[in-house]
């Protein structure tokens, strides 16, 4: 169900990380808690810290919710246990998501947590790609399967695709360094924080800033959930908002939170906090300063539903809802 538009950058974060849940540490409560799966779209990382916040916080047993946290990986897709039911909640993005209802999948997109995509263009300072037009003429290191991705921004940016020299290449920041390509294709929180991390001065160019908008790090449950769980949906998110909340406030101790969490995941404390930072300026905004953790309008999805039809997807504004968010925030 899901595209390959991601998947390179899925295999080059797999770790060691053991397989299975997380569950809310928080004391059992005096009444019979709902038991809630809720399930993430990779393994586990401050990529998800707020929800750990959530957890470890016990702002969800305090809203009468066991919750278990699912990490995926590359053989654990989310689409299936949300279609299925064995998982409330799930983390997408809005071109799997768009990918699985062509399919027939009754999914709404109820929330957002990543308001800009983290698609970036990764390159050193040296020879830096600052906008779209500095493409022209460069090596690009990608997977193959993201062509649709750097297709779209070159038709937002008039850019022809064809003046760019494409490279395939893992998804690893080595090409780059080594000098085979001039930039890459990558998420703005991983290829460039590995370089960081090790001494490499490199820049990113943010697509979301040049016209690339699509909701990433979603939240999606099926049209049955949002009719006969609708309590446990609202409770969920609430139990986010105060862990993102949180995660803002001190995105050190979210980091520091999730290599406690899961110290069988390989995780490194300083990358750890990077990463956490980084993500900041995608999940939060004046948008979400304003509405509240999570929040969408008509607006974006409209931006949405144009960057989606530029990969060969066809949505309507219908797949997303935002009633959820308004009981959660109102």
């Amino acid at each position: 169900m899901t595209q390959p538009a991601h998947l390179t950058r899925r295999f080059f974060l797999q770790t060691s990380a053991a397989a299975g849940m997380a569950t809310a540490a928080a004391g059992v409560p005096a009444f019979a808690a709902t038991s809630v799966n809720f399930q993430l779209s990779w393994l586990h990382s401050v990529q998800f810290g707020g929800s750990y916040i959530a957890a470890s916080k016990g702002y969800w047993s305090d809203l009468g919710l066991d919750v278990s946290l699912s990490q995926g990986g590359p053989n654990a897709p989310v689409e299936p246990p949300v279609v299925s039911g064995t998982a409330l909640v799930g983390i997408s993005a809005a071109d799997y998501t768009a990918a699985a209802v062509a399919q027939g999948a009754p999914f709404k997109i109820i929330a957002v947590a990543m308001q800009k995509n983290p698609f970036a263009i990764a390159s050193l300072a040296g020879n830096p790609v600052n906008t779209p037009a500095d493409l022209i003429g460069k090596r690009i290191g990608m997977a193959v399967a993201n062509t649709p991705v750097l297709q779209a921004l070159c038709t937002l940016n008039d850019i022809d695709i064809n003046d760019i020299d494409i490279v395939p290449t893992q998804y690893d920041p080595a090409p780059l360094v080594s000098g085979q390509v001039d930039c890459l294709l990558c998420w703005e929180t991983d290829l460039p924080v590995a370089m960081t991390v090790q001494g490499v001065d490199n820049t990113t160019m943010l697509m979301a800033d040049h016209g690339y908008a699509l909701h990433s790090q979603t939240y999606i449950a099926t049209e049955d959930a949002l009719a006969n769980r609708r309590a446990d949906l609202v409770a969920l998110l609430k139990g986010e908002v105060m862990g993102w909340n949180d995660y803002l406030a001190d995105t050190d101790a979210a980091a520091a939170l999730a290599v406690e969490m899961f110290p069988d995941a390989g995780l490194d404390l300083e990358a750890q906090k990077l990463q956490a930072a980084r993500q900041v300026p995608l999940m939060f905004s004046d948008l979400t300063a304003e509405n509240g953790f999570g929040w969408f309008t008509d607006e974006t999805v409209a931006s949405n539903i144009e960057t989606l039809a530029l990969l060969g997807q066809d949505v309507s504004a219908d797949l997303w809802d935002r009633s959820l968010l308004e009981e959660v925030h109102g």
